[in-house]
């Protein structure tokens, strides 16, 4: 419940230590960061000059006060902090997210960094990379602009995403990003045989698993997060549609759960992948496998 006006506190200091408390009791996990982001949000200020005026005790306006109280009791119903921001954070971008599209997460930024170096080692004036189900568009805008010679595609089918995607896409304004609404089973037919990255976070959860985080439970959409009875539906999807699209020699990236790696490895390996190889992220869980075109 938000607090009453005259129990809001006056200071930066005392709003921050009742914030941080009341995140905490709602079980959030890193209850500070949370805290100092709402109230940057509120205040227009980031997470160190929030900091910096909780130090020298910088007064609090009792408008700006009942702000944030209002996002605090959002975040402790454990509505995502992206959500209320309205921008969640991937590599060197701000992506606008919402409901209905997925809230892209830190240890994607890693499974993106294996398309960059691959697309990085490719001879080609200009490698061509494909995102698979891209969602909020995090995966194709990271390579579009961290790999600028790099002609970038990226495809997804959820009418509640999409418009998401689209204003990513508008946003960050790469010229060599370009975005398609489709189906990954039969997106990109013209790029056939000439693909040097193909990269998808699909989604992997078994039918029947309930996610364990409230944000990802009651806020994501189900769309990004279930794959059928075993969670592999999409992968399998994904799996010949990197057949289709890549040349010899190029490189499949596939983020998946810690518990998916040698299924995954097995499913590539029947479909004709040469030296399928999962890799961990840095929490030493399985995060993603790659493979190469035979």
């Amino acid at each position: 419940m938000p607090s009453s006006d005259s129990a809001l506190p006056s200071t930066i200091t005392s709003l921050r230590n009742q914030a941080i408390a009341r995140l905490s009791a709602a079980g959030i996990t890193d209850p500070e960061v949370d805290a100092d982001l709402l109230i940057g949000h509120v205040l227009g200020q980031s997470r160190g000059e929030v900091q910096a005026a909780s130090i020298m005790a910088k007064p609090v306006s009792k408008a700006d006060a009942a702000d944030i109280d209002l996002l605090l009791a959002r975040r402790s119903a454990r509505e995502p902090l992206q959500h209320i921001t309205g921008r969640a954070p991937f590599r060197t971008l701000a992506l606008n997210v919402g409901p209905g599209v997925f809230v892209p997460r830190p240890e994607t930024e890693q499974v993106a960094q294996f398309a960059i170096d691959a697309l990085r080692s490719m001879p080609d004036a200009e490698p061509i990379g494909v995102d698979l189900g891209t969602g909020s568009g995090a995966i194709a805008l990271a390579l579009a602009t961290e790999v600028p010679h790099a002609r970038i595609f990226a495809v997804e089918n959820s009418a509640e995403a999409y418009p998401w995607t689209s204003r990513n896409f508008a946003e960050v304004a790469a010229p060599n990003a370009t975005l398609a609404f489709g189906d990954l089973a039969d997106a990109f037919v013209e790029l056939n045989g000439t693909v040097a990255v193909v990269i998808s976070n699909p989604p992997y959860i078994p039918a029947n698993a309930i996610p364990r985080d409230p944000e990802v439970r009651l806020f994501d959409p189900a769309h990004a997060l279930f794959g059928g009875p075993d969670g592999l539906d999409v992968v399998r999807s994904v799996s010949a549609t990197g057949l289709r699209l890549l040349r010899a020699g190029g490189v499949l990236v596939i983020e998946h759960g810690e518990l998916q790696g040698a299924a995954i490895r097995a499913l590539l390996a029947a479909d004709g992948w040469r030296t399928p190889a999962t890799h961990r992220d840095y929490t030493s869980r399985d995060r993603a496998t790659t493979a190469v075109h035979p």
